[in-house]
């Protein structure tokens, strides 16, 4: 007789980890399932950790967890071509523990929690893929693994398989991805060493820096870049809407995309004698609040990047998804201590959680932001020349007062926009953030 779980999850990322920790840990039968040869060997991208949502599942997780360093200042780039104007804080309440974000590397981070999920009592198989999960009626009742005789059943099954989630579409749990949800990031790590790292971004040992890039280096498409210190390497990236590359009339490749931002004069001297080890990509959601699909039914829950959560709003994605993976595993473990089925009016209380925590308030207070961002290319060209020139006549000296400086800005600002387009894209702002 096939043997029977409390629950199976599919996937070993930060959600899936986390649900199958928290159950595993409050005494639940836990099947954890891979596809790759171990959790984490898919991963070979850096990443950011918010410590909160970890601390909240394994309170001493400092003690031994392959952090790189933490981050004790952020900076917020806008680019042209030539140049950037930005903001930087730093603040040495952030270079006091317990410390708040860190940097990671993915594949060794993952490695590590799984390593936790198994002495709680999980029991993680890798090298196996799920092909489909199988289904009673419209209840789900287990999964059918590309293993002989592998049909395994459980009462619940967490999908935590990914932004591409192959299982919830087979089964008709959400429709297939439009690309105008979803975003393409390219990543690399180049290794410096550590004193080269450190004297470049006037850093002491461990303490690391982050920084968020936007403006022309997208070429008009909806994205963002990023740059940040690991321990002996740089994680550098960019990302754009899939929409917006499939319709770039110059059809410019991601990883172009990223070569082009390694280039740029602000950025090169940073990376300079960086040597390329890895390199990934790989889909975000980015449809914001109107994306989310049902992430729960008869049998079933989805969590992190499978059920739509992590977007532009959430740049703490390993935090989020972490956070998900926790609200899906209280519901079951509440269920089960009321002897409760795993029905879909049961595992509403999934939805529910996620409603009252930070996941999904976020997500609806920003909830137009996707869309507004997404039409008005010139917040990504435009204004990024505009800000910049501005800086450049305002730091300039050459004779001029600074009163006809200021007309000048303004007149630069009105030729480009005009006076109604500058109104409307302040409403527009004010909308997607308020």
């Amino acid at each position: 007789m096939p043997e029977k779980f409390d629950a199976i999850v599919v996937g070993a990322g930060p959600s899936g980890n986390t649900a199958a920790y928290t159950m595993a840990k409050a005494g639940l039968k836990v099947l954890q399932i891979e596809r790759g040869e171990y959790p984490g060997s898919k991963n070979v991208q850096g990443a950011i950790l918010y410590a909160s949502a970890l601390e909240k599942i394994i309170p001493d997780f400092r003690d031994d967890a392959p952090l790189e360093r933490h981050i004790i200042e952020q900076r917020v780039w806008v680019l042209d071509d030539n140049s950037f104007v930005g903001t930087h804080y730093r603040s040495d309440d952030y270079n006091k523990p317990p410390y708040n974000r860190y940097t990671i590397i993915r594949a060794q981070f993952d490695k590590w929690f799984s390593s936790k999920v198994r002495e709680a009592g999980a029991l993680l198989i890798c090298e196996t893929t799920v092909e489909e999960l199988l289904m009673d009626g419209k209840r789900c009742i287990g999964v059918r693994c590309d293993r002989k005789g592998g049909e395994v059943y459980a009462d619940v099954v967490v999908l935590a398989d990914g932004v591409n989630s192959t299982l919830a579409r087979k089964a008709g749990f959400h429709a297939e991805l439009d690309s105008k949800d979803v975003a393409l990031a390219v990543k690399e790590i180049l290794f410096l060493p550590e004193e080269v790292l450190q004297q470049r971004f006037n850093v002491k040992e461990d303490e690391g820096v982050v920084i968020e890039l936007m403006g022309t280096v997208t070429e008009g498409m909806v994205g963002t870049g990023f740059l940040y210190t690991n321990k002996d390497s740089l994680t550098i990236g960019v990302g754009c809407m899939l929409s917006d590359f499939k319709a770039n009339p110059k059809r410019t490749t991601p990883y172009a995309l990223l070569e082009k931002l390694k280039t740029h004069p602000s950025i090169a001297p940073l990376i300079e004698g960086g040597e390329m080890k890895e390199y990934a990509a790989h889909l975000i959601p980015e449809g914001g609040f109107h994306a989310i699909p049902q992430v729960y039914g008869d049998g079933w829950m989805i969590v992190g990047d499978s059920g739509g959560f992590v977007n532009g709003v959430h740049r703490e994605g390993s935090n989020l998804a972490m956070t998900t993976g926790q609200l899906a595993a209280q519901t079951v473990i509440e269920a089960k201590a009321a002897g409760a089925p795993m029905t879909a009016k049961t595992l509403r209380a999934y939805k529910d959680k996620l409603a009252d925590s930070y996941v999904m308030k976020d997500l609806h207070k920003y909830r137009d932001m996707p869309g507004v961002m997404h039409d008005n290319p010139q917040f990504f060209t435009t204004y990024p020349e505009l800000f910049n020139r501005a800086a450049k006549t305002m730091f300039t000296v050459d004779g001029l007062d600074k009163k006809a400086k200021e007309k000048e800005i303004m007149g630069s600002f009105r030729s480009a926009r005009r006076v109604g387009g500058l109104f409307g894209d302040a409403i527009k702002l004010w909308r997607a953030f308020r």
